[in-house]
């Protein structure tokens, strides 16, 4: 497996990393969790060390269940997890109340780093902007973690170009995460300039449409296949 350097960071990922959300939340039921680590487990072996999770996804669980399957493999493997979402009265299986106080990432990242089973959190992402709270208030509350030691290198994930520049003015930004792709191409026009000029690394998401799409073309290839039968390879 490749590796690559995220922006002009000393942070070293495969080039391919794992996004584990529908492991336990969100695309139908939550999976067997043996069978979870398993394929977390087998993902490392194969050359995977980038994961990403989310205290939303669970909520928590998603964040248990990649600490549990990746802890014998640290110092090896980069572990990214997110922040900025909370319960909103009446909420159960999902949150929907953005929160990025300060005194609330302060608190999440403790259950982050003890669901995690990790003395530090390889990448932190700010899950969505926040617009009740200043970007620069959210960049200097993660800058206190890192300097505590409890975070290593600092996040977005869905922000646009300004508040990237805001942001890494605060605390340099490691990577932004963000959806792009033959059907999305909006960060062409202003974000991925602003990470090339900055030096911060792209951390490409694949939206559920993307797969969809692709299961409906290895559905088409399958059927033609059984309707022709012995048609030669292309």
């Amino acid at each position: 497996m490749k590796k690559r350097r995220l922006g002009k960071s000393n942070l070293e990922v495969s080039a391919l990393g794992l996004g584990c959300m529908g492991m336990s939340w969100s695309y139908g039921p939550a999976k067997d969790k043996q069978a979870m680590i398993s394929l977390l487990r087998a993902a490392v072996e194969r050359g995977v060390t980038f994961f990403d999770t989310a205290e939303v996804y669970g909520p928590l669980t998603n964040e248990e269940l990649v600490g549990e399957a990746l802890a014998p493999f640290r110092g090896q493997v980069v572990i990214a997890t997110k922040f900025g979402w909370a319960a909103a009265p009446g909420d159960r299986e999902r949150w929907s109340a953005l929160n990025s106080r300060p005194e609330h990432i302060k608190d999440a990242v403790e259950g982050s780093l003890k669901r995690l089973r990790v003395d530090a959190i390889d990448l932190y992402y700010q899950h969505r902007v926040d617009p009740s709270v200043p970007i620069e208030d959210v960049a200097g509350a993660v800058k206190d973690l890192i300097r505590e030691g409890k975070v290593k290198h600092f996040g977005l994930s869905e922000a646009g170009a300004q508040t990237v520049r805001r942001a890494h003015a605060v605390q340099p930004v490691t990577a932004l995460q963000s959806e792009y792709s033959l059907w999305f191409r909006r960060p062409e026009q202003e974000v991925l300039p602003t990470l090339e000029q900055l030096g911060i690394g792209f951390d490409r998401l694949v939206q559920r449409r993307q797969r969809l799409f692709a299961l409906a073309a290895a559905r088409r290839v399958g059927d033609e296949a059984r309707r022709d039968p012995i048609a030669p390879a292309a």
